[in-house]
This record gives structure tokens, sequence and C-alpha cells, in this order.
């Protein structure tokens, strides 16, 4: 089982010579292959729960576990995707996906099968001696998504992953997530602003408050998506018009705007 649990988590940061409180009784159980995002406001310790997840950092108190396993550090059950893509510049297209299997020792051949697999998913193929620089911001987070997803982890940890593309990118991305993630599911902790962004790709979505941050509500999605079928539509903005998306999106903005603090979401 790769569920995620976060149990009467607390993060304390000094600053100044003052200590402050980031996050404050976080108890959360995301379960095998399920998607779940985490909205809220800067600050509210969003980054610093992935983070914790993927053992860059650690709970002053409390603990965070993937499967029966404590996290004390970072694991190969375990990939990461940043805002920044994090490319390796110097290599083409098909040796930085193939970096995490040379590291875990995987043969050439399962190597080859893997790659070829995931760029064909993410449709760069054509582009596997293409360097960073020459993609567009897009191609460059497929790369980075091939990349998690080729070492077939457990858990993947998404931190704004799309926060640095254009809309129109953003929205071709999040298409390509969700095809992704329904025919390759994973346990996934997804963190972003974007409150479309997670109506449309979490199962559930939990909802934080300001600093100092803490579980306000968790919201079901799943549900709701699969009574409704949102999967039949291949385009977002069809999805975007069914009313209980719309519902689900007012519900998440009531409430982060009724504790103040819905200016720095969109």
């Amino acid at each position: 089982m790769a569920s995620i649990s976060f149990s009467g988590v607390e993060r304390v940061f000094r600053q100044n010579g003052q200590d402050f409180v980031a996050l404050q009784d976080v108890n959360l159980v995301v379960q095998d292959r399920e998607f779940v995002a985490i909205v809220g406001p800067s600050g509210c310790g969003k980054t610093t729960c992935m983070r914790m997840a993927a053992g860059l950092e650690h709970p002053s108190s409390g603990t965070v576990s993937v499967g029966d396993q404590v996290v004390t550090r970072p694991g190969p059950d375990r990939a990461v995707v940043f805002q920044a893509f994090a490319l390796f510049p110097w290599k083409t297209v098909w040796d930085n996906v193939e970096f995490g299997l040379v590291s875990l020792g995987v043969d050439g051949a399962e190597r080859k099968r893997r790659i070829e697999h995931y760029i064909g998913l993410m449709g760069l193929q054509g582009y596997e001696r293409a360097y960073p620089h020459q993609l567009s911001g897009g191609m460059q987070q497929r790369v980075a998504i091939a990349r998690a997803y080729v070492l077939d982890p457990q858990v993947l940890l998404m931190d704004e992953p799309f926060g640095a593309l254009d809309a129109q990118t953003r929205v071709v991305m999040q298409e390509e997530l969700v095809r992704l993630a329904r025919r390759h599911p994973r346990t996934v902790l997804f963190i972003t602003h974007a409150v479309e962004e997670a109506v449309y790709l979490a199962d559930r979505i939990v909802v934080m408050t300001g600093r100092p941050g803490t579980i306000r509500e968790i919201i079901d999605v799943k549900s709701i998506r699969q009574a409704e079928n949102w999967d039949q539509h291949s385009r977002i903005e069809d999805v975007m018009d069914q009313a209980s998306f719309v519902h689900l999106r007012s519900h998440v903005w009531k409430l982060l705007r009724s504790s103040g603090h819905g200016a720095d979401v969109h």
C-alpha cells in the first residue's frame, strides 16, 4: 500500500531569532492510488507538507509515513515534480528521462522499454535528442513528468508543476495529466494555488487555513466526477461547464474567502 499519512504534524521554523508555527495539527491520509490536491493561501504550509512527504523536510512533531514506513529521507518509492522543471540542461530529453533509471541500476533493455513508453505517452516522440533549451516550457514539464513516471514510483509528489506555464499550455498539461493519471494511477499529492485546477484533477481537495496552516475541510470530488461522468469529456472547458464542477469550485472559493485568504489563490 502506498498511502501517505500525516499524523499530528506540526512544523515550526525559526526566523530572526523567533519561532513561528507553519503547520499545526495536520492529520490526513492519502489512500493508495488516490489523487489529492492541497489548496490554500501562500504561507499555509502546502509545499512544506509535500517536502515532508518527500523526506526533504521533517516535522517538528508528529509523523509522516508512506505505507507503514515513517519518512526520514528521500527514497525511490517517491518521485517529485517541481514548478521549476529541474532538467539537466546538458542532457537530451532521452538522457533526462533515463537518469533516474541509471541511478537505480535498471538494465538497458528495461530502461529502453520504459523510456519509449512514457515518451510516447507524453507526446515527446521526435524530441528524444533535443536539449531542454530547444523545448517550450510545456514540453519541458512533459519531460519532467515522464522522468518521474518512468521510475514507477509508488508516490508522486507535485508542487505547483504547472505554475510557471502560460494559461493555454497549463490547460493542455492538465488534460494530459488527467489522461495519464487515469491510465497509470499513482498515489498523488498535488500542491496548487489554482482552485479550478484542483477541482479538475483531484479525487479529494484539502483546503488549508492561513498560518498556522491546518486542514479546514476535505472535499470529495471523485464521487461527483464519477456520478456526473466528467471523464467522458476530453476537454477541460467541457468539464468546467458542468453544474457540479461550478458548484464545487464555488464551495472551495467560499471556504478560502471566508477565512480572509482568497486573494492569493485563483
